[in-house]
């Protein structure tokens, strides 16, 4: 991994808009669980996510090694609480920062730094236990400078560049199920008629509980929102559900028709 300045970063870049117009960029991961215990088949719940960077040109105090204040994180794509499901996310920085893997353990799930240089943060999201047993790796190229580097810098507009994902964890168990019902956060899925779960499980006293959303976050007037991207996924999904279903009346329309053809090849014997 290897710093960069603002006119090398660009072939990385090639993907991402302009700055001052967050970066849109959807995924959808899904993810498995290793143990077998009461699983519930053929559901879903999906957590919609966002991760990038703000980054702020320091102006008149930028230095040769400190031209930009930047802040990389993890965040609800509505801005709700994500640790029901997150339990810490580790943050690799360059090898030049000290300290430069940053274990977050409770929310917001994010890094604040100082630097001159752009390069890649790998974000690995580990999760609870009753969630997923395998940590979620992900990658975002850390970006200080805008694209457009024909006009000078401006301290009034922040740099930010965000990427959506939806994660997706099908056959949960029951147990999960039961203890994020109704969160905000999740999407939520349609349980079979006459299943009930059971009460969700009191996991501590909430008047001592912290705060997890970003909905009054400091950086907030900058986040993009992605309540389109949402719907994308969710017509993309529908979409797909639909054409499986097609798939499926037509191989039963073409087994019917071959039945009929052996029935009427019989009948003229």
């Amino acid at each position: 991994m290897t710093m960069t300045n603002s006119s090398s970063s660009k072939k990385q870049a090639q993907d991402q808009l302009e700055t001052s117009e967050p970066t849109l960029k959807s995924l959808k991961t899904k993810m498995t669980k290793s143990d077998e215990k009461k699983k519930l088949k053929d559901i879903e719940i999906s957590v919609p996510i966002v991760y990038g960077n703000v980054a702020f040109w320091l102006g008149k105090k930028a230095s040769e090694y400190q031209s930009h204040k930047w802040s990389i994180y993890v965040r609800g794509a509505t801005n709700e609480d994500i640790s029901v499901v997150v339990k810490k996310v580790v943050f690799q920085l360059h090898s030049s920062f000290n300290n430069p893997t940053r274990v977050i353990e409770e929310p917001p799930f994010e890094v604040s730094e100082a630097g001159w240089g752009e390069f890649e943060i790998a974000i690995t999201l580990h999760f609870h236990s009753d969630v997923c047993d395998k940590p979620l790796s992900l990658y975002h190229h850390l970006k200080l400078y805008p694209e457009d580097e024909s006009g000078p810098l401006t301290m009034k507009k922040p740099v930010v560049v965000e990427s959506y994902d939806e994660i997706v964890f099908p056959d949960p168990s029951e147990s999960f199920l039961a203890r994020v019902q109704n969160h905000p956060a999740l999407t939520f899925p349609r349980l079979p008629s006459g299943y009930n779960l059971p009460a969700p499980m009191q996991v501590e006293d909430t008047g001592k509980k912290k705060r997890g959303d970003t909905k009054d976050h400091s950086l907030g007037q900058w986040f993009m929102s992605f309540s389109e991207a949402d719907e994308l996924l969710q017509l993309a999904a529908a979409r797909q559900q639909v054409q499986a279903h097609i798939a499926k009346l037509r191989r039963q329309i073409s087994l019917l028709e071959g039945q009929n053809q052996t029935i009427k090849t019989g009948s003229d014997l």
